[in-house]
């Protein structure tokens, strides 16, 4: 890991070390559920203004409308999904982004 001393302090450069981790995301998956197409990152890709912009990550209407825009979700609540497929989706976004069963997103931003 590089590091350089500046002024009398050390910095340490993560950049390399941020690289890899990024580069060993999983990719992003496409889901269909009722009719309706949509595709989610891993949710470690996830920007950091997520928290800033949706307040509770645990409000997954909140994530859903940041992640996937306004009109997809406006097609989703028009196909009829319940909370049922809410936690379905949920689910399989978390294991598709490689977190165990019952992480939550909001453990995986911290």
């Amino acid at each position: 890991m590089p590091t350089t001393k500046t002024a009398g302090r050390e910095v340490v450069s993560l950049d390399t070390l941020a690289k890899q981790k990024r580069d060993a995301l999983p990719e992003p998956t496409t889901y269909e559920l009722f009719g309706v197409e949509f595709t989610l990152p891993p949710m470690r890709a996830l920007p950091f203004e997520l928290q800033e912009k949706v307040g509770d990550l645990n409000d997954i209407v909140g994530v859903m409308k940041f992640v996937l825009g306004e009109p997809k979700v406006r097609e989703m609540y028009t196909a009829g999904y319940q909370m049922t497929d809410l936690e379905l989706i949920a689910e399989e976004w978390q294991k598709r982004s490689g977190l165990e069963p019952g992480e939550s997103l909001a453990s995986s931003a911290s």
